[in-house]
């Protein structure tokens, strides 16, 4: 299949998994995750409609999305993987969400730039629902305290949490998980899912999937 009929597919599956869920229409958004294509690549999704795409790295967009995005202003650019603080300034300029805050000192970067650039950008907390130690992301049990100390003392909008399970574990009990964390912190959105667990991670409650090879197809 093109990546237009891919993408249209994966939406069906989401405002499938919506009505099964008993949950509104549209009430799930989906971002193609694009690292590691070109824009040549990326440029049929935004043809077949697509205007949400997430990369993993920031040096790696630069390349790319500004041309994309000057043809195409609508778009939104989410930044889905690590973030190191050499990189808060150009993240700030690039992307209108970064998912990725997991430690004080790239939140209090992502603030500085924020306030210096004058740019508005939406923050999730990553959440290492697994305790996997090569996997960036919050400790669960930290979770509630850490958004705290991002909202009341350094004073950034988090707006929502994130999340990666473990490949080999059963994804439910971590987008489970996940919402329950959210639901204390009183957070509305949960980024979860990707392209082998997406329609599980509907049925727990997420407000955004990220999906990448399902579109795409293999990198």
């Amino acid at each position: 299949m093109s990546v237009e009929e891919q993408l249209n597919d994966v939406l069906s599956r989401i405002r499938d998994g919506e009505t099964t869920a008993n949950r509104k229409a549209g009430s799930v958004s989906l971002v193609a995750v694009s690292k590691t294509f070109d824009a040549e690549a990326i440029r049929p999704a935004i043809d077949g409609g697509q205007r949400v795409f997430g990369e993993n790295r920031v040096q790696e967009a630069q390349g790319k999305w500004p041309e994309l995005k000057a043809e195409t202003p609508a778009i939104e650019l989410h930044l889905i993987g690590p973030l190191q603080s050499n990189k808060a300034a150009d993240a700030v300029a690039l992307f209108d969400v970064i998912e990725t805050i997991d430690r004080e000192k790239i939140a209090r970067a992502v603030a500085a730039e924020i306030a210096r650039q004058g740019k508005p950008v939406r923050l999730y907390v990553q959440v290492n629902t697994g305790l996997e130690p090569q996997k960036a992301g919050i400790a669960p049990d930290d979770t509630v305290s850490f958004v705290t100390l991002c909202r009341e003392t350094i004073g950034i909008p988090v707006e929502g949490l994130m999340c990666i399970p473990p490949a080999d574990e059963n994804p439910g009990p971590h987008f489970a998980l996940l919402a329950r964390l959210a639901e204390r912190c009183g957070l509305k959105k949960l980024s979860m899912g990707m392209s082998g667990d997406f329609d599980v991670a509907v049925q727990f409650g997420a407000t955004s999937v990220r999906v990448g090879s399902a579109i795409f197809g293999a990198r």
